[in-house]
């Protein structure tokens, strides 16, 4: 039985991701901030002896560490870095929000790479051995024409770098990674114009997540299985 610990599993593609997974009879550990306030969460625990909910705040570093002491005996296949911020929204060049700008950077940079560090033994251990990161396509440098989403854009460039610079330190363990693109989706934070559902968005990433081979490790690619420039 294979396990994928996925974050910020209490909605979105988080919960999607779960679901999929969970449908393919993996063994899944999903975390959310708040575990009173995750209804769809815990009706899909009472649906699945497979489904393992875990509170943890991915910027409390004390806490992911006692999780990972409570979760040290565990093969995990895939861990799954979903959880992240927008931060502001509608601002332009002169307008950037100093303090939002930092807890962007917390949740969409530094907690991926903490995550990867608190969990690398449970990973090693595992069969796949897969490290995932859910970026975006606004990170790439190569892609961005129409400038502002400063925040935002910087935060995913700099989380495409963290993927990277683990690969070049893990694959010699064994271990992949892989930075990816969910597509425009429609969530609380892709908005109700977004372009696919969830799940769909969902299906792709694990199909991507699976096919994944060393050489592919340290890239960044669509829910669609599409190399993005950085």
């Amino acid at each position: 039985m294979k396990t994928v610990f996925i974050t910020g599993a209490n909605r979105g593609i988080g919960l999607a991701l779960s679901k999929v997974f969970l449908k393919d009879n993996w063994q899944v550990i999903a975390t959310c901030r708040d575990i009173k306030c995750a209804d769809e969460l815990n009706q899909l625990k009472a649906d699945y002896n497979l489904l393992h909910v875990y509170e943890l705040d991915i910027t409390d570093y004390q806490q992911m560490a006692v999780l990972s002491s409570t979760l040290h005996d565990l093969k995990i296949d895939v861990l799954l870095n979903n959880a992240g911020l927008y931060g502001p929204k509608g601002y332009g060049f002169g307008n950037c929000d100093v303090d939002a700008w930092r807890d962007v950077f917390e949740a969409n940079v530094i907690a991926p790479t903490k995550l990867a560090e608190a969990f690398v033994s449970q990973v090693l251990n595992s069969e796949l051995k897969i490290i995932a990161a859910l970026s975006s396509r606004v990170g790439s440098h190569t892609e961005n024409t129409k400038g502002g989403g400063y925040i935002y854009r910087s935060s995913k460039a700099a989380l495409n770098s963290v993927v990277k610079s683990l690969s070049n330190d893990l694959l010699p363990q064994g271990i992949k990674t892989v930075a990816l693109h969910p597509g425009w989706v429609q969530t609380e934070m892709g908005g109700p114009n977004a372009l696919i559902s969830a799940q769909e968005s969902a299906i792709g990433l694990k199909q991507v997540i699976e096919s994944l081979s060393e050489e592919q490790s340290g890239g960044f690619y669509s829910y669609k299985g599409e190399q993005i420039p950085w």
